[in-house]
């Protein structure tokens, strides 16, 4: 199953294909007993899709066997054991993927000639992305962040490691043959190559970085002065060989306090803004400037949900199931403000009570 969304992935996913291009999306659970539904809830949904291939005079035969098998192995791949909030398949005649989200997602099927993305957009989002790079002088391993996971990536040349038979930079400390193995010429190059190939990654997917290393490591980067100078630095070696949980476990409290420090910045941000008369609160005067590419800064409490309609260019509540009901409007507010270069942040629950749950910075 796919966790990260990059820039390149999310380009290559909205890419027009052959009709019909189906999005199957799922409400999933992390523990027991809730998880317990999402197997035969996954398995209808499916088989709703299926329905729908079925009676749409649109599609072959052919085509329909296709998407079909392809269904059936995008099912067979999904491990239920690690499922998050949401779920998402995506099937079209020769391609199938998976994607577990860390953000709820409304039950539904959409054939197309494109994948439905707007849930996949928010849930990246929500999970305030950044990278983390963890060095040691035989190895640099790349991981994948988010609110409350780290996963090691395999992108970029990463992991990095290099042959060190016959070479115990330990054991010639202890002896005096040399300082420190972060002096030895072939480390530098090694760790040079390694900033080098973060700044490639940078440049397809900016994010935060974050480097974990002993403190010589974290200095030779320093002296490097390339993509991983300025990074916010961890001291805490042998993570290069360690467990997502290790990693996760070290840089936690920075994130912690970087989303702390975060949140009380965009309550600044939204208070100047009324100052200025350049804010927008609610779902309905929020989407209306989102639509007119208004809004520089949005705001939205982290497990805000809503179900709408839109009345004649506004919209009103609407129940779960109801004709033309929009069961993601959220989401969509933020793949169209992030569509328009506004920059999002998703804050605690409870911080935008005055605002329903939603609120914008206006450019003008």
């Amino acid at each position: 199953m796919e966790h990260a969304l990059s820039p390149a992935t999310l380009a290559e996913l909205r890419r027009p294909r052959p009709y019909p291009a189906v999005s199957v999306l799922a409400p999933t659970h992390r523990r027991e007993p809730d998880n317990h539904q999402d197997r035969v809830r996954l398995r209808n949904v499916v088989a709703e899709a299926k329905r729908q291939l079925e009676h749409d005079p649109a599609v072959t035969r052919e085509r329909r066997v296709d998407v079909e098998e392809h269904l059936d192995l995008a099912l067979a791949e999904v491990d239920l054991a690690h499922t998050e909030d949401g779920l998402v398949i995506f099937a079209a005649p020769g391609e199938h993927q998976v994607w577990s989200l860390a953000r709820p997602v409304p039950e539904r099927v959409v054939l197309s000639d494109t994948f439905l993305t707007r849930n996949l957009v928010s849930a990246q989002a929500s999970e305030r992305p950044f990278w983390v790079l963890s060095v040691a002088s035989d190895r640099v391993t790349l991981w994948s962040g988010g609110v409350d996971r780290v996963v090691e990536e395999h992108t970029g040349g990463f992991p990095m490691t290099r042959d060190t038979r016959n070479f115990d930079p330990e054991r010639q400390e202890r002896i005096g043959d040399v300082p420190s193995a972060f002096r030895d010429e072939d480390t530098k190059h090694f760790l040079r190559d390694a900033d080098t190939a973060m700044a490639a990654v940078l440049r397809q997917d900016p994010r935060p970085l974050y480097v974990t290393g002993e403190q010589a490591a974290l200095s030779l980067l320093d002296e490097i002065g390339g993509a991983t100078r300025g990074a916010s630095q961890v001291r805490h070696g042998g993570l290069a060989h360690g467990s997502h949980e290790a990693v996760w476990k070290a840089v936690r409290p920075l994130t912690e306090a970087e989303a702390r420090l975060s949140a009380d910045t965009v309550a600044e941000e939204l208070v100047r803004a009324r100052g200025r008369k350049e804010f927008a609160a609610g779902l309905d005067e929020v989407w209306q400037n989102a639509l007119e590419a208004r809004v520089r800064l949005l705001a939205v409490e982290e497990n805000y949900r809503a179900t709408v309609r839109d009345d004649g260019g506004h919209l009103v509540p609407a129940d779960s199931g109801d004709l033309d009901a929009r069961e993601d409007i959220v989401d969509e507010i933020v793949e169209q403000c992030l569509e328009t270069g506004a920059e999002v942040r998703f804050v605690p629950d409870g911080m935008l009570t005055d605002a329903d749950g939603i609120a914008g910075v206006l450019r003008y």
